[in-house]
């Protein structure tokens, strides 16, 4: 059924960037007191030229000291609590033309400090990871978090079986295999994704291990789909590896897009992410966009 309405969002200006290939587009309503529905995000998704695997729609701080609050949409209008490769992208805009090479960020899984490294490179201090069941969430308890009795098998005849899982604002079940364009993901992966152990769908990542220092990885993600790259699932594999003793502390992530470098910090237990971004086009949203909300 078509909807039509009119969105308070038309004539706002966007950019269009990448993190490692991950496609982020970056809505900035500070100081216009507007907000944005889940329909107004995937029709904005929709459109080639703001198409996304995150929206990162920034908002008036919450928390004096910290830059701005962000809230994260997925393609298909869910929120997500965090992205790492977004969180860079918007580092880089918050930053640009500024002497200042550090700021800080909010969203619903907490502040998220941003450094600039150089012209197109950031770190992100991601924060803790967490994994209790409960918090991951799984619907179930189990007895290893960093081997979850569970199996799958594919749609090729393969079989995935006894998953790491972590939440690194959101949740990640990791796979361990030897190749990760073995398994069809683009086929499994939203099977795995709304699988009845993650009650609140999770992150999907098949993750080789080359050698202690470097790590391949393919994401499925939470209600984006294949994605060239995503932060978060590089955090949580780059710890379940750890976890598990086959990688050290501080790994490459090389991702369809891009390698993103991670380091699970042993003094505080935070997590950092560095890697690049890059400006694609700036524009505004135009009210074609908008012109059947559903």
């Amino acid at each position: 059924m078509e909807v039509h309405m009119t969105s308070a969002l038309i004539g706002r200006p966007f950019l269009k960037m990448n993190g490692a290939g991950n496609e982020i587009t970056i809505l900035d309503l500070r100081g216009s007191g507007l907000a944005i529905e889940p329909a107004e995000a995937r029709a904005i998704a929709r459109h080639s030229a703001t198409a996304f695997d995150q929206l990162m729609v920034l908002f008036d701080p919450q928390t004096p000291g910290t830059d701005a609050f962000m809230r994260i949409f997925n393609t298909d209008g869910s929120e997500s609590s965090a992205c790492g490769n977004g969180t860079r992208c918007v580092s880089w805009y918050l930053l640009e033309g500024q002497v200042r090479d550090q700021l800080i960020l909010e969203t619903a899984a907490g502040r998220l400090d941003a450094r600039r490294d150089g012209p197109l490179t950031f770190t992100i201090d991601m924060g803790r990871p967490r994994f209790g069941w409960q918090d991951i969430p799984l619907s179930r308890p189990v007895a290893s978090i960093d081997s979850v009795d569970f199996s799958f098998e594919t749609s090729n005849g393969m079989t995935l079986t006894h998953p790491a899982c972590v939440n690194m604002g959101n949740p990640h079940a990791i796979f361990f295999v030897e190749d990760v364009e073995a398994y069809a993901l683009d086929v499994n992966g939203p099977l795995l994704e709304h699988n009845s152990l993650f009650p609140e769908r999770a992150n999907i990542s098949l993750v080789h291990v080359v050698d202690r220092h470097h790590l391949i990885q393919k994401v499925w993600e939470r209600g984006a789909g294949l994605t060239l790259a995503c932060g978060s699932g590089a955090c949580a594999a780059a710890i379940a590896a750890a976890r598990k003793g086959l990688a050290e502390r501080k790994v490459r992530i090389s991702l369809p897009g891009g390698d993103l470098m991670i380091e699970w910090r042993a003094s505080d237990d935070h997590v950092l992410m560095t890697g690049p971004v890059a400006l694609e086009h700036r524009g505004t949203l135009d009210a074609e966009l908008f012109r059947t909300l559903a």
